[in-house]
């Protein structure tokens, strides 16, 4: 690898890592947010969080976690030289993204026809704290969804470019930056789980 090849991949990981900062600067607002929350309202935020589904949501804590092996070991894969390995191993990661989008939206479709949304008649009634807590539930695992589907369009354009010989042994930069995204994704989801699935 050249000198200047070097500058462009530490200048690229850099870059990546204050992306990442910014992306933890705006989930840790929203747990502040949801800590404040949670302590003015304990019992109705205990009680709105046994309407959702804890299986759905250790279900998708493991379709994450085992994505992100597959991407960890698409790396290392390209990284040895193994571009089909590598490829296949992207693109099963980005199935487990589409996985947890697709259970994700099933879910909520369930809590939708029960009404269990802000100003839902399943909330109407109930103390104030449960439509907070359903507030939050949506804008936090929403903006998280964003944030995979993101990611998975990513990791299908890293199949694409390995596929083509763009992401190769020499060059896997855009691989691997793709990676570090992807854990973040499946690091966020890791709070979100006991935040509101497991908010005894």
């Amino acid at each position: 690898m050249s000198e200047e090849a070097g500058r462009d991949y530490q200048g690229s990981k850099i870059g990546m890592w204050l992306f990442l900062f910014t992306e933890f600067m705006l989930f840790g607002g929203l747990f502040i947010l949801y800590a404040g929350s949670r302590a003015l309202n304990p019992e109705a935020f205990h009680e709105a969080s046994r309407e959702l589904s804890v299986p759905l949501g250790v279900a998708n804590t493991l379709i994450l976690l085992t994505s992100s092996l597959f991407v960890a070991a698409a790396l290392t894969a390209i990284q040895k030289g193994d571009r089909t390995l590598s490829m296949r191993l992207t693109g099963l990661t980005a199935a487990c993204g589409a996985l947890f989008l697709v259970n994700k939206g099933v879910e909520w479709g369930l809590k939708f026809q029960h009404g269990l949304y802000p100003n839902g008649p399943g909330l109407a009634g109930r103390p104030a704290g449960e439509p907070l807590f359903f507030g939050l539930y949506y804008i936090m695992t929403g903006l998280h969804g964003l944030h995979v589907l993101a990611g998975t369009a990513l990791l299908v354009l890293m199949t694409v470019l390995l596929a083509r010989g763009r992401v190769r042994q020499d060059d896997y930069v855009l691989l691997e930056n793709s990676g570090l995204y992807w854990h973040l994704v499946d690091v966020i989801w890791i709070f979100l789980l006991p935040l509101f699935y497991l908010a005894a």
